[in-house]
């Protein structure tokens, strides 16, 4: 198993991505602790965790609020013994064109997609020091490369990858890696609810022909998280069917 007996942390994890990002590590022997703002959904990816004969745990609040990202992590920590992999994968979009965008929601954007990802690197990178021990992943996006009506979006994904090349030089000196995946379009409850017209055009874009699956993503983070990954750090893996190849190919 590629994550025997490691303990991952993942945000975001209720539903989507997040849920079989979880599942996959669980898959390969990891135990989760499965951080979402929604209870009902996080107890349900948890009880599926448990269901594959891993263990698991909750914890459930605000990825934005620094005080409650470090309550999730010392409470994690208690119940099951320390963090190896953390995987910032929370995160929103409200998509609107510059002349709607209102101050509040570019800020509540950055809050969460960028400073909620900071807030759990934070926490964790202590207990990853003293062990010499740490992988951290986090969940970017193809929209780095800019989106029409997400310039919110497109810049806390960029963010990310920044974030993660100047972490990388930081921690890799601790034995911890830090890189990024950066999906295209994949086929979660947000997706569904966009127009066949605008799913079509993605299609069109995309070199392989088909939308993402969850799994495609939970895959690519698996193999960082893994030690198959160690001498790899401050990259970002674009799973996005090819898409990325044309800067038109929007």
């Amino acid at each position: 198993m590629r994550v025997a007996e490691k303990v991952a942390l993942v945000t975001g994890a209720g539903k989507g991505i997040g849920e079989a990002i979880a599942l996959r590590l669980a898959d390969e022997g990891a135990d989760v602790v499965i951080n979402d703002i929604d209870r009902a959904s996080a107890e349900a990816t948890a009880e599926a965790v448990r269901a594959k004969g891993r263990r698991a745990a909750v914890a459930i609040g605000d990825v934005s609020k620094f005080d409650e990202v470090q309550t999730m992590v010392e409470g994690a920590i208690g119940k099951l013994g320390r963090i190896d992999i953390l995987v910032n994968n929370a995160g929103i979009f409200i998509d609107k064109s510059i002349f709607r965008m209102e101050p509040r929601d570019f800020e509540r954007v950055l809050q969460i997609n960028l400073f909620g990802a900071w807030n759990f690197i934070k926490c964790v990178v202590p207990g990853m020091r003293e062990r010499r021990y740490g992988k951290i992943v986090n969940i970017s996006s193809r929209a780095m490369l800019g989106n029409p009506g997400q310039s919110n979006y497109s810049a806390s994904k960029a963010g990310l990858v920044g974030m993660t090349r100047a972490l990388a030089l930081e921690l890799g000196k601790f034995n911890i890696n830090v890189n990024a995946v950066a999906p295209g379009a994949v086929m979660t409850d947000l997706l569904r609810q966009t127009s066949e017209e605008n799913i079509q055009r993605m299609l069109a874009n995309t070199p392989l022909g088909r939308i993402g699956d969850p799994v495609d993503i939970a895959n690519a983070v698996l193999f960082l998280a893994s030690d198959e990954a160690s001498y790899i750090t401050g990259q970002t893996l674009i799973v996005c069917g090819g898409r990325s190849l044309g800067a038109s190919n929007l």
